[in-house]
């Protein structure tokens, strides 16, 4: 078994990438920061004694994408689980105080990004009818939040792509899923603030986030049911927290 995963290079792709090759899978792990990917590679091969294939490459390129899937080496090539983990938030403001360049980035990475990579893995899966799509939303694509505006839209788009793709897929026998969090401690914050470790820390203060080993393990038990079974979609929270607004602090 072969799972393909995005964004592996820290956080909930990581951690993924880990559960997986714990659980005995061969791994393509993708990112843009080559150093650790190369690292994890080494780590799980010495762990689990897998095959670990890296791809460091940009998922907002289209032409990347398609380049380094077609380079992988044939015992890589028949993906059975696809993890479109790849993703981030950059910024948080109002619509009328947005930078522009914060909104391409996430409608890149988020939307684009998966769909490229899903339509280069999809293609190899087909003609297989053998195969299971894994898509990252987020509670922030079940309901928006103040100056949340265009992360929320991206992730409102995955939630329809993957709606999109479970119907375009079943004639072809591939599952499609989807895995929704709240609050998560990853480099998710200090991404979205540029980089400014302190803003980023006073989003978890007082609460019990979830972590990125949480939604590691929801990803594995969706991908581990029976083959009649696929799980549409799970939102996961922390305890503390009832939606993308209301949480309590201690």
């Amino acid at each position: 078994m072969i799972a393909f995963i995005t964004g592996a290079t820290a956080g909930i792709g990581k951690a993924s990438a880990e559960i997986f090759a714990k659980n005995g899978y061969d791994l393509v792990i993708t990112g843009r920061r080559k150093e650790r990917l190369q690292i994890l590679a080494e780590e799980l091969i010495t762990a689990y004694k897998i095959n670990v294939h890296t791809l460091c490459f940009d998922v907002r390129s289209a032409g990347e994408v398609k380049t380094n899937i077609a380079s992988l080496p044939a015992q890589f090539k028949n993906i059975d689980v696809l993890i479109n983990n790849a993703g981030l938030s950059s910024g948080l403001s109002t619509l009328q105080e947005g930078n522009t360049q914060d909104w391409d980035v996430m409608i890149d990475t988020n939307v684009k990004g998966l769909l490229y990579i899903t339509r280069q893995i999809a293609e190899g899966m087909i003609p297989r009818k053998k195969g299971h799509i894994i898509n990252m939303g987020s509670i922030a694509g079940k309901e928006v939040y103040p100056n949340g505006n265009v992360y929320c839209a991206t992730k409102f788009a995955v939630d329809a792509l993957t709606k999109a793709m479970r119907i375009e897929m079943l004639p072809h026998n591939i599952k499609v899923s989807s895995v929704n969090p709240g609050m998560v401690e990853t480099e998710f914050s200090i991404v979205r603030f540029h980089g400014d470790e302190d803003r980023a820390k006073k989003v978890y203060e007082g609460i019990q986030p979830l972590v990125a080993e949480d939604i590691a393990e929801t990803i594995y038990w969706i991908a581990s049911r029976p083959p009649h079974v696929n799980i549409n979609e799970v939102v996961i929270m922390p305890t503390a927290q009832a939606n993308t607004t209301t949480m309590i602090r201690k």
